[in-house]
Order: C-alpha cells, then sequence, then structure tokens
C-alpha cells in the first residue's frame, strides 16, 4: 500500500461522498453523484482525489461469516516478554500470516495486542489459542468468546 498524499481539505460534499460509500461501496457513481447533490464527472474526481489521499484505503464485500462456515469468532488479548520494537513487529508479521486472524491492534493497558479472530468450532478456536499461547515471546494470552454482535459498523462518523 503506497503512503497516503496529504490530507486534502473534506467539505460537507466529501463528506457526503465518504459516508454514502461507508453505507454502500458498490453504489454506481450517478447514484452517488445524485446523493452527493452534485454532476457524476466532479463526483468521480472526488473518490479519485479521496482514494490518491488515502482517505479512501479500499473496497470490499461485508460477508457473514456463519454462512461461510466461520462459526466462533473470539478476541485475544496477547502480552509479549518485551516491547522491543524487533518484538512488537515480529508478532504483527506472525499474526499477518494467519488467514484467521481479521484484526490486529497494538493496544495500551491491559496488553499488547488484542486481535480479531474467527474460527471454524470449538477445536479451532483451541488450536489457534495453543499456537498463540507457544509462540514466540509471548507470555499472557487470554480469549474472549463473542456470544452476539449487535453493532459492526465500517468506517468513522461522517
Amino acid at each position: 500500500m503506497k503512503p497516503p498524499a496529504e490530507t486534502p481539505l473534506l467539505d460537507a460534499i466529501d463528506r457526503r461522498i465518504l459516508a454514502e460509500l461507508q453505507e454502500d461501496g458498490r453504489m454506481t457513481n450517478v447514484e452517488l453523484a445524485r446523493r452527493a447533490g452534485i454532476s457524476a464527472p466532479p463526483c468521480l474526481r472526488r473518490v479519485r482525489r479521496l482514494e490518491e489521499a488515502g482517505i479512501i484505503r479500499g473496497y470490499h464485500a461485508d460477508t457473514d461469516p456463519q454462512t461461510l462456515g466461520w462459526e466462533i469468532t473470539f478476541f485475544a488479548v496477547v502480552g509479549l516478554e518485551s516491547q522491543k520494537e524487533q518484538v512488537l513487529s515480529g508478532f504483527e508479521a506472525m499474526v499477518s500470516e494467519w488467514p484467521e486472524v481479521r484484526e490486529c491492534h497494538m493496544i495500551r493497558g491491559g496488553g499488547d495486542f488484542l486481535l480479531k479472530l474467527v474460527a471454524r468450532d470449538t477445536a479451532h478456536e483451541n488450536a489457534l489459542t495453543q499456537k498463540l499461547t507457544g509462540a514466540s515471546h509471548v507470555s499472557r494470552v487470554q480469549t474472549l468468546q463473542t456470544i452476539r454482535t449487535s453493532r459492526a459498523l465500517a468506517g468513522v462518523p461522517l
């Protein structure tokens, strides 16, 4: 991923475009322009500018994990033996190779990393937890299984 260009100032139209794309990234440029209250050509230019500035990082499908066979979503709070940059970046590189790790956040207070993982079943969850606890420089792992998710919004408030 290329580093973002200088962030442009966002006006009300840019914010409307971003809000609409966060809700439905598949709408046509014509529909997006209609909702933003501008014509299609300047709308497309604005979207491209937002992409080039790194404000829009990409587009993806929001899939249903359970329908696809991923029955369990869980979080893991991971503590490491050291906070040296080499250890931190090594851990990040390791978990970035695991397809089950959907998010990895370095955190402050109560651990070093918060991971969001998916597993096919309890045995898979246990195997992933053991893989984490046995990983180099990992001193502590606390897992929290999701019972249900009542809110999961993409993006940020605009």
